[in-house]
C-alpha cells in the first residue's frame, strides 16, 4: 500500500509576500537609523564645545583673562588652554574631544570674549557649522534638517 506523498515548503506566493514585508521594514529602519546616528555626533560635538568651553572658562578664573588665539586643530587648542602659547610640542591640556574624526575644532578668542567652533568635515555631517560663544550663544548650521538651535 502507497501513501500519498505530502510536500511540504513554501510557495512562490509566501516567498514574494515575506520579502515586501522585510523591504517595507528597512524601507522605514534605514532612514531612521541613519537619523539617529547623525543626531547622536552632532550632539557629541556639542558636548566637546562644552567641555571646551569650560577649560576656557576654568583658564579664566585662573588668569582673569581668556587665552588670545586664533587656534585650530585639536593640538593647537590644547596647547592654547595648556600654556597659551602655540605652537606646542607637548599639550597638556585635560580636553579632549570625542568627535575628533568627523568635526575639526577651533577656537577664536581675545582677552573677553571666545567662540568656539565645531566644523563636521566627513559623512552626514559634512559641513555642519557648530558654534558657542563665552556668553552661551549656541548655534547650529549646515547641518540638513538640524539647523538653528542645539539639539
Amino acid at each position: 500500500m502507497k501513501h500519498p506523498r505530502t510536500q511540504s515548503g513554501f510557495t512562490l506566493i509566501e516567498m514574494l509576500v515575506t520579502v515586501a514585508i522585510v523591504a517595507i521594514l528597512a524601507a522605514i529602519a534605514v532612514p531612521a537609523y541613519s537619523s539617529y546616528v547623525t543626531k547622536s555626533t552632532i550632539k557629541a560635538a556639542e558636548s566637546d564645545l562644552v567641555a571646551l568651553s569650560l577649560s576656557l572658562e576654568n583658564y579664566y578664573q585662573k588668569q582673569l583673562v581668556y587665552p588670545a588665539s586664533g587656534a585650530s586643530g585639536t593640538t593647537q587648542i590644547q596647547c592654547v588652554l595648556a600654556s597659551s602659547a602655540s605652537p606646542c610640542t607637548a599639550p597638556t591640556s585635560g580636553w579632549q574631544p570625542s568627535q575628533s574624526g568627523k568635526f575639526s575644532y577651533s577656537l577664536s578668542s581675545n582677552a573677553t570674549t571666545y567662540t568656539v567652533t565645531a566644523t563636521g568635515n566627513s559623512g552626514n555631517v559634512n559641513g555642519c557649522t557648530i558654534t558657542l560663544t563665552q556668553d552661551n550663544t549656541r548655534s547650529i548650521a549646515s547641518c540638513s534638517s538640524y539647523n538653528g538651535n542645539w539639539l
